[in-house]
C-alpha cells in the first residue's frame, strides 16, 4: 500500500450557457392555453371581419341610395330652374376632385369624404358641362360602424377570456392527473413498488375511461406485475442461498480433512468460492428485502480507507487530498470500499488508486473502463463483461450498501486524455460536522 498527499487543484469550466425558454413554456397547460388563444383570436377575427364587411356594406349602400335619391330630386329642381337646397349646388366647394371629374365625363357617382370635419356622402351628376352635387351627413352611419367594431372587439376579448379560463381549467385537470401518474412512475423507478396511481375511473368499470385513466391503469398493472416478479426473484435468491449454506458448511469441513495436495487445494478453493457466492446472495436478499439497519458512528475516513486497502492484500495506492470525518456504518462502508477495490483489480488494470478528498472517495483503475450497460443502468447481478471473471455481485452489493448508509455511488469512465482512461467509482459520504466547529464564537 502506497500513500501520498496531493494538493487539490481547482478546475474551471468554459461551457457556454445559451438562453433558454422558461421551463413552464414546455408544459401541456401552457401549450393548450396558447393553442386556445390563437384559435379563438383567429375565429374572432374571421367572424368580426365578416360582420364588419356585411354591416358596413349595407350601411354604405343605404347612404348611397339616399344620396342618389336626393341627387335625382335636385336634378329635377335644377332642370326646372327652381332654387337648389343648401345641401346641393353646382360645382360646390369641398366636392372631391375625382368625383367632379367623373361628373364632367357625363357619369354619376358617390363618394365618402371629410367635409368641415364631418364624414359626408357626396353624390354628383353632369349638369351643362358642370357637376351638380348633393351631400348628406354620414356621421351617424360612420358612428354605427365604429360602434359595431368596438362591440365586436369587446365581445371577442370576453369570449377569448372565458374560453381560455374554461380550457385552462379542463386542461389543468388532465395535467394534474398526468403529473400524479408521472410521480408514481418515478417512485416505482426509485424502488417503491407499492406505489399506485389508483385512478377512480379504473376502479369503476361503469365510468367512462379517458386516455389518462387508461395510462394510469396500465401503469398500476405493470407495477403489480413487476412487484410480483421481483418478490418471486427475491424469495428464490434467499431460498437458494439458505439451502446452499448448510451443505456448503459441511463440504467446507470435509475439505479441511482431505490430505494435503493439489486436488485438495482445488477443492478448498472451489468451496471458498461457493461460500463467498452464497454469502453474497444472502446479503443481496437482505438488501432486496429492505430489512437492513445501520449502526452509525463517527469515523475518520483516511484510516478507515487505509485499513480496507491493507485487508484487501492488493497493491493499491492511497492518495489523500483532504481528510474528513464521517458518520456512517463502518462495516458497510468497508464492504463498499472493499468491493470497489476488488473489482478494480479483478476487471481493471494497474495502477489502482484510492483517493480521499474530504467526504468523497474515488477508486480508479487504468483498464478498459466500465461497460456501457453498467454506465447506463447501473450494476446488474450475474452480468459481467464479455470474458470477465466473477459473478457480477460485487458492484451490486456495493451499490446496495451505499444506499443503505445514505451515500451516493456513481460509476463512470475516466477520460482518455486523463491518464489513459479507466474505470472510476466515486463514493460521496455525508460529512460529519461537529457542533463546536459549526458554531461561530460570539462576544459576551
Amino acid at each position: 500500500m502506497n500513500r501520498s498527499r496531493e494538493p487539490r487543484t481547482p478546475t474551471t469550466s468554459a461551457s457556454r450557457r445559451f438562453p433558454r425558454l422558461p421551463a413552464w413554456t414546455a408544459t401541456l397547460t401552457w401549450k393548450a392555453a396558447v393553442f386556445i388563444t390563437v384559435m379563438c383570436c383567429a375565429l374572432a377575427a374571421l367572424l368580426g371581419t365578416l360582420v364588419h364587411v356585411s354591416v358596413a356594406g349595407q350601411t354604405v349602400k343605404d347612404s348611397r341610395d339616399k344620396a342618389l335619391a336626393r341627387l335625382d330630386e335636385v336634378s329635377r329642381l335644377y332642370e326646372s330652374g327652381e332654387p337648389l337646397p343648401r345641401f346641393a349646388g353646382v360645382d360646390p366647394a369641398g366636392l372631391p376632385e375625382s368625383l367632379r371629374a367623373l361628373a364632367l365625363r357625363g357619369e354619376r357617382g358617390t363618394m365618402v369624404t371629410e367635409f368641415e370635419g364631418r364624414p359626408t356622402m357626396w353624390a354628383a351628376a353632369p349638369a351643362d358641362g358642370r357637376a351638380l352635387a348633393v351631400r348628406i351627413d354620414y356621421t351617424q352611419s360612420a358612428d354605427t360602424i365604429d360602434g359595431l367594431d368596438r362591440s365586436i372587439l369587446g365581445s371577442s376579448v370576453l369570449a377569448i377570456g372565458a374560453t381560455l379560463l374554461v380550457g385552462a381549467f379542463a386542461v389543468t385537470r388532465i395535467t394534474r392527473r398526468l403529473h400524479a401518474t408521472a410521480q408514481v412512475a418515478r417512485r416505482i423507478s426509485a424502488g417503491d413498488l407499492d406505489a399506485r396511481v389508483n385512478d377512480p375511473r379504473t376502479k369503476d368499470p361503469s365510468r367512462p375511461q379517458d386516455e389518462v385513466a387508461t395510462v394510469s391503469g396500465a401503469l398500476d398493472t405493470m407495477a403489480s406485475s413487476l412487484q410480483r416478479k421481483l418478490q418471486s426473484e427475491q424469495r428464490f435468491t434467499a431460498d437458494v442461498a439458505h439451502e446452499l449454506r448448510t451443505p456448503l458448511t459441511g463440504l467446507s469441513a470435509a475439505a479441511e480433512l482431505l490430505p494435503e495436495g493439489r486436488p485438495s487445494e482445488l477443492v478448498r478453493d472451489r468451496v471458498r468460492t461457493m461460500r463467498a457466492l452464497t454469502e453474497d446472495l444472502l446479503e443481496i436478499s437482505r438488501l432486496d428485502a429492505g430489512t437492513e439497519t445501520v449502526d452509525l458512528a463517527v469515523h475518520d475516513l483516511v484510516p478507515l480507507a487505509e485499513r480496507v486497502v491493507r485487508a484487501s492484500g492488493t497493491d493499491t495506492e492511497v492518495r489523500v487530498v483532504r481528510d474528513a470525518t464521517v458518520e456512517t456504518d463502518k462495516r458497510r462502508l468497508e464492504r463498499v470500499l472493499g468491493n470497489l477495490v476488488a473489482n478494480a483489480h479483478k476487471h481493471g488494470a494497474p495502477p489502482v488508486v484510492l483517493t480521499v478528498d474530504g467526504p468523497v472517495v474515488t477508486v480508479r483503475d487504468h483498464g478498459a473502463g466500465y461497460p456501457e450497460y453498467l454506465l447506463e443502468a447501473g450494476p446488474q447481478r450475474f452480468r459481467t463483461e464479455s470474458g470477465g471473471k466473477g459473478h457480477g455481485l460485487g458492484l451490486t452489493i456495493a451499490a446496495g450498501q451505499a444506499e443503505v448508509i445514505g451515500a451516493e455511488l456513481v460509476f463512470s469512465n475516466a477520460p482518455e486524455e486523463d491518464g489513459d482512461g479507466g474505470a472510476l467509482a466515486r463514493l460521496t459520504l455525508p460529512e460529519y460536522v461537529r457542533l463546536a466547529e459549526s458554531e461561530e464564537p460570539t462576544d459576551a
